[in-house]
């Protein structure tokens, strides 16, 4: 691992390529949701994610119980429900934005279940992250409603939990994680997918779907989700963490920007409030312990 005190320049434009697919996906979710019932398209998703990339990653060094728990709760937790608030329930733009409370929550779960102390700086971190939501809460509209709200937050809190399931693992592949977790996400989406679409629907939809359709799943399984996390483990094996993870950030700025761009999602001002207060209580939940422990050491 290299300790330079700057990234080089191909290695930071990876890490933004990586962040701008994370954030633009938001904008493609809503493509395919056009086409395909929102279980259905989680199914395709993660069946084509595993294979064929199982042939070729091998299965992480981590117990087969660890991979379930992070596959339920990430893939059908929280892409489950991401997609089902999407389909009519919240706009792609603010969709990126909320899910990203997942830090906040990840925190909260870890000082209740593993005793983890909260610097004064988190609980100002999480405090304006709160009053962002609240006024997405005042500002609902026909495009994003409390129910798309709630559902979103549910979908961060069950993203928080795979944090906490991924973190008992230990140093893994991230990459091969993924993969290989998503060989238990599709059997229950499956089963979602059959009671909450049905099987008329499902058939008339893999039927009608276009080129643009299946690009768009296709999309989801290899650029967002193999070379997303192939390259940021890949970052993140030769960079230390704090110079690569402060990049998500900006994963709600691209998000927020292509859904405007692509879908001419409005950005009135109290959108831009609300992002900016949930954006500053995340930077200050990801700078502010670094910055009091260097104070502490001067």
């Amino acid at each position: 691992m290299t300790h330079a005190t700057a990234l080089p320049l191909r290695h930071l434009l990876l890490a933004v390529a990586v962040v701008a697919i994370w954030g633009s996906n938001f904008v493609v979710i809503k493509y395919a949701l056009d086409a395909l019932p929102p279980m259905l398209l989680a199914v395709l998703r993660f069946a084509i994610a595993f294979v064929p990339a199982c042939f070729f990653v091998a299965r992480p060094a981590v117990g087969w119980k660890n991979l379930a728990g992070y596959g339920l709760f990430v893939a059908v937790g929280q892409f489950g429900l991401l997609y089902l608030a999407m389909r009519s329930e919240i706009s792609p733009g603010l969709a990126s934005l909320v899910i990203q409370t997942q830090v906040f929550f990840t925190l909260l779960l870890a000082v209740r279940l593993a005793g983890e102390r909260v610097l004064p700086a988190q609980w100002l971190g999480l405090a304006l992250a709160v009053a962002g939501i609240a006024v997405i809460v005042l500002h609902t509209d026909g495009t994003t409603t409390p129910l798309g709200l709630a559902m979103v937050l549910a979908a961060a809190f069950s993203w928080a939990c795979g944090n906490l399931v991924g973190k008992r693992a230990g140093r893994v592949n991230m990459l091969a994680y993924v993969v290989w977790s998503s060989a238990f996400a599709v059997p229950p989406l499956l089963v979602l997918a059959l009671v909450v679409d049905g099987p008329a629907r499902m058939q008339t939809a893999l039927a009608a779907a276009d080129a643009g359709t299946w690009a768009a799943v296709l999309w989801q399984s290899f650029a967002n989700t193999l070379f997303g996390y192939g390259c940021w483990s890949w970052l993140l094996a030769r960079h230390p963490a704090a110079r690569i993870v402060p990049m998500a950030l900006l994963v709600p700025i691209f998000g927020m920007g292509a859904s405007a761009l692509l879908l001419a999602e409005p950005l009135p001002g109290w959108k831009l409030m609300a992002a900016t207060l949930v954006m500053a209580g995340l930077a200050i939940n990801l700078f502010g312990p670094r910055l009091l422990q260097r104070r502490d050491r001067a």
